[in-house]
């Protein structure tokens, strides 16, 4: 296995830039995800690792070799993709087998390989089927098991679970977690799927019209998000976020909502802001508790929809024209119409700049930044 380096890279299409000077260290035995919308990149940076594309700029390491210009088979490589890219007219064991029989093998060596290969993806009963007689999750499974004979210098996953249905994309997430575990192999994966992003990997690199908006642990990305397009994207139901002017309250600095001027928010006193400074306030869904009936609450707003998923409901709140959502767990919802009163949990809010960069407490400005997090 190795470590994989993305120093500097780009990638123009005629005059059209798409990656802007991407870095990125993954280490040896990492699995690295790469999420965001679509068109932020990350399909092309895995495109440009596996040399199915050219990167214009920059260099790429696998190792300590620079990889730029070389071949896809010269990289020492496997890609699982989003559509298996199986053979139909080979069984399961001809489609692990494959490229063994490419590398010259013999048969007794392909077989030993394949036999290893099926007992870690719990395909041994599978090997003498066709693609045709297995289910979606099986054939990715013989897919991930045509990667791992290679023993490559690194494993790329790309969006390898979108044509899967729900119950079976749960399923092949912990294969994934799992296989990694085994092999204790390089891994990159790339999603636009947040959940699996947060599920799976041991860091995720978050990307933004082909820029890195942040790398850091699941834990980093969810609780200290760069800026409001991370705090956005990271996180189900998403984070409520409150744009609004820092006012004078008495003896303290509240946040004044542009949605709604008539209410006001505490800002916590270690931050340092300046009346009439533009911030947004971000509350996760969790963190923000309701309280019925209605009471003396600084804040009240009207049910105006919940929409449950079992153990947990999510209620959309109006707070006079100010929508937010609450997440609640193992609890009844309050009913559609009802006045709730409406409490932030202490020290769970986040703050960020009118650049929509997250602000530290004790500090009102801070210069512009790279957002990927120093190691």
């Amino acid at each position: 296995m190795a470590d994989v380096t993305f120093k500097g890279v780009e990638k123009t299409f005629g005059n059209l830039k798409v990656i802007h000077g991407v870095d990125i260290d993954i280490a040896d035995g990492e699995l690295v995800v790469f999420v965001g919308p679509s068109g932020c990149g990350k399909s092309t940076l895995l495109r440009m690792l596996a040399g199915l594309e050219e990167n214009t700029g920059g260099e790429i390491l696998i190792g300590t070799d620079v990889v730029n210009g070389l071949p896809p088979k010269d990289r020492d490589i496997a890609m699982v993709f989003q559509n298996y890219a199986l053979y139909p007219h080979m069984t399961v064991a001809e489609n692990i087998g494959f490229p063994l029989r490419m590398q010259g093998l013999t048969a007794a060596e392909r077989k030993k390989h394949v036999v290893r290969a099926a007992e870690l993806l719990g395909l041994e009963s599978y090997l003498e089927r066709y693609p045709r007689e297995l289910s979606g999750g099986q054939r990715q499974r013989v897919a991930m098991g045509r990667a791992i004979v290679r023993e490559p210098r690194a494993f790329l996953f790309d969006e390898p679970l979108s044509n899967l249905d729900a119950a079976l994309r749960v399923q092949m997430r912990k294969e994934v977690k799992l296989l990694h575990r085994r092999l204790e192999a390089t891994m990159i994966f790339v999603t636009h799927d947040q959940v699996e992003a947060m599920t799976l990997a041991d860091r995720i690199v978050v990307l933004r019209d082909g820029r890195v908006e942040q790398i850091g642990t699941p834990e980093d990305v969810y609780r200290r998000p760069a800026s409001t397009f991370v705090a956005g994207f990271i996180g189900s139901p998403p984070i409520n976020l409150i744009a609004g002017t820092v006012r004078p309250l008495p003896g303290k600095l509240g946040l004044v909502p542009d949605a709604n001027p008539a209410l006001t928010f505490d800002l916590p006193e270690e931050f340092d802001f300046s009346s009439g400074q533009h911030i947004t306030l971000g509350v996760r869904p969790e963190n923000l508790v309701l309280v019925s009936p209605a009471g003396k609450q600084e804040l009240e707003g009207k049910v105006v929809f919940c929409e449950s998923s079992g153990q947990e409901s999510a209620v959309t709140l109006d707070l006079g024209g100010l929508q937010l959502v609450s997440s609640i767990w193992g609890e009844e919802a309050p009913l559609i119409g009802n006045m709730v009163g409406v409490e932030i949990r202490a020290g769970e809010v986040l703050l960020f700049d009118e650049r929509g960069i997250r602000v530290d407490p004790g500090v009102a400005e801070q210069e512009h930044r790279d957002f990927t997090d120093a190691e």
